[in-house]
């Protein structure tokens, strides 16, 4: 039986990378930012092999929050600080962020315990709000776990490589990170400048219409 563990610990990997961020124009006075979470893995713990997402910073700091509460005994990594100056222009300030925020969901995969967190699953793989991941994860909605990342767009699943299963490939700017193989599955341009504007829409408008069961979150001024 260790034998077959430590085969899956040597065969299994999660691919994490944190690129391509985003400024979106909310009103006339507040703007935010976002970046993508692509995730590329063989791992049994994940249902979905490849998914990109996006996530903003005050997201990850909920997620920090979430994974602490669940996991009083060990120590998480630290997310980059917040920093009252922080400015969406500042494309040093940006990239010292996407870098800490990647590390940080580095460190993450690489805890087993963590990997049995539904709503680590739904902040990689779902593109829910942080009000429904949490309801989601309390089974307060209509909707399981697993139907919210099967039902998340599949649109950026062509940014990986598929002919090899056993070897994660993505660009230059990602690092990739070994699963243990013993979570629980889930079931119950930064290159180019300036950053582009996109206006600010729900990230799931449609996914769950016909079951939506609260309002919208308030929106976060920080970026």
């Amino acid at each position: 039986m260790d034998s077959i563990l430590d085969s899956l610990m040597k065969t299994e990997f999660i691919s994490i990378c944190v690129r391509d961020p985003r400024l979106h124009k909310d009103d006339f006075w507040h703007t935010h930012i976002d970046y993508e979470i692509c995730l590329h893995t063989n791992s049994m713990c994940f249902r979905k092999k490849s998914s990109c997402v996006r996530r903003r910073y005050s997201e990850f700091v909920w997620l920090r929050h979430c994974l602490q509460q669940n996991a009083l005994i060990i120590e998480l990594p630290k997310l980059p600080p917040w920093n009252p100056f922080f400015s969406l222009n500042n494309m040093e300030q940006v990239n010292q962020r996407m870098k800490g925020l990647q590390e940080f969901l580095e460190i993450v995969l690489q805890t087993p315990l963590l990997l049995s967190d539904s709503r680590l699953h739904l902040f990689l793989q779902s593109e829910l709000s942080m009000t429904k991941m949490e309801k989601c994860a309390l089974g307060q909605t209509r909707y399981t776990v697993a139907h919210a990342i099967q039902r998340a767009s599949s649109s950026y699943i062509n940014r990986f490589p598929l002919e090899d299963t056993d070897k994660a490939s993505c660009d230059s700017d990602c690092e990739s990170s070994s699963s243990s193989g013993l979570g629980l599955n889930v079931d119950t341009p930064m290159r180019g400048s300036p950053l582009p504007f996109f206006e600010s829409s729900s990230r799931d408008p449609d996914l769950f219409s016909s079951l939506s069961e609260s309002p919208s979150e308030q929106q976060h001024i920080e970026p």
